[in-house]
């Protein structure tokens, strides 16, 4: 994976004038990363609370209600295939606030991690800043872009994970009964808690490509070991991919199983790309 998209080129050492920066200094700096990314945080948090009616009856509930978009797709998948297990049912339960605060607390919580999501790449943006100048000149130019693609998969990850593992999760759970007698009533802070875990779960799992390209970076992971074990990835994904779709259905599982070895794959291209690269890096340093 080339990174070269370069967000951050305005941010070198801050320190350029050659006075070195002491510990102190150091903290202050931090500091003021930190409280620009809670700032960006609480900025889009305010703007979901202002939209939070809309937020909850569209967003939230979206993977609930039959005309969701992926679900419109997997009934057209189940007419083609003639898989009908595939075409998902309404969602079979009644969301409750059970505790006083109840309503007010869920708006709050659904606030945040829309707040939270938006500012990510802001606010990953504000700590790479902070980490980028103690790096050396030759990381910090294999690290171009380094925001562009944490972000970018983050939002692809949050997307595959509200657009197609929370559905099928949610749907699942909310149809299985032991008995038609028992009536599934959920809270309403535990339903958004888990279509937080899913969708928050899926945006950090897609950052497999980063983690490759760092472990590479410093020498503990190379492409060789991960084609070695890569049945073993293979068994781990499936298992992972059977626990996050709890549904029987093969198909749900695969298509939850296909991105995630292709995350495998990629990062495998990435970790053999950091390996040429820093063989070529040493040829020229030895030849010089």
């Amino acid at each position: 994976m080339a990174l070269d998209q370069d967000w951050d080129d305005e941010d070198q050492d801050e320190d350029k004038d050659g006075t070195e920066m002491s510990f102190m200094d150091h903290l202050e700096e931090l500091r003021w990363h930190i409280i620009r990314s809670i700032a960006s945080i609480v900025i889009f948090t305010i703007m979901a609370w202002i939209f939070r009616n809309e937020i909850f009856g569209i967003i939230i509930m979206g993977p609930t209600k039959v005309d969701f978009y992926t679900n419109q797709v997997l009934c057209h998948l189940a007419e083609l295939t003639g898989m009908t297990s595939l075409c998902m049912q309404a969602a079979d339960f009644i969301l409750q606030s059970r505790e006083v605060s109840g309503q007010f607390m869920m708006a709050l919580t659904q606030s945040i991690i829309v707040g939270l999501l938006f500012a990510f790449p802001y606010a990953f943006y504000e700590i790479w800043r902070f980490i980028r100048p103690g790096l050396k000149e030759k990381e910090q130019k294999a690290a171009r872009g380094a925001v562009f693609w944490v972000s970018l998969l983050f939002f692809i990850g949050v997307s595959f994970g509200y657009f197609v593992v929370a559905p099928m999760a949610i749907n699942f759970l909310a149809n299985f009964k032991l008995d038609p007698s028992i009536q599934n009533q959920f809270d309403i802070n535990d339903y958004i808690s888990l279509l937080s875990m899913l969708t928050l779960a899926c945006g950090l799992t897609f950052q497999l490509p980063m983690i490759a390209f760092v472990l590479s970076q410093v020498g503990i992971l190379t492409p060789s070991f991960m084609r070695e074990y890569r049945k073993h990835a293979l068994i781990v994904i499936l298992l992972v991919a059977a626990i996050i779709t709890p549904s029987p259905d093969v198909i749900s599982q695969l298509l939850v199983a296909f991105p995630l070895f292709g995350l495998y794959e990629i990062s495998i291209l990435v970790s053999g790309r950091v390996l040429r690269r820093k063989m070529r890096e040493e040829a020229l340093e030895s030849n010089s």
